[in-house]
């Protein structure tokens, strides 16, 4: 098992940034590769970012891509999600998922476990 809580979000004012974190506690961390999903209401989740277990690989949707960046600190088991230039498009709520595979998370959309999400609220 592996437990994630996602942490960063908030009110922020279009053209801002913001940094989520994913936290995991469990299982060996370094092992799974970290996604970052998003989603609206009435809408599907969306694949945001995601990074692999060794942290060399990082992919992002080309909504994001230009203005985010995914990292991890396996010592302190956390990935961190920094996006710049928010938009207010960007308002949603923040999922991270933990994989070992990084195309199951950001083709499939899927992931073995996932943490409770975090709003980020973009104001224009």
């Amino acid at each position: 098992q592996v437990q994630l809580e996602e942490s960063g979000g908030g009110l922020v004012q279009a053209g801002g940034s913001l940094r989520l974190s994913c936290t995991a506690s469990g299982r060996t961390f370094s092992n799974y590769g970290i996604g970052w999903f998003r989603q609206v209401p009435g809408k599907e989740r969306e694949f945001v970012a995601a990074i692999s277990w060794s942290g060399k690989n990082t992919y992002y949707a080309d909504s994001v891509k230009g203005r985010s960046t995914i990292s991890r600190d396996d010592a302190m088991n956390t990935v961190y999600l920094q996006i710049d230039s928010l938009k207010t498009e960007d308002t949603a709520v923040y999922y991270c998922a933990a994989d070992p595979s990084t195309t199951r998370m950001r083709v499939g959309g899927r992931g073995d476990y996932w943490g409770q999400g975090t709003q980020v609220t973009v104001s224009s």
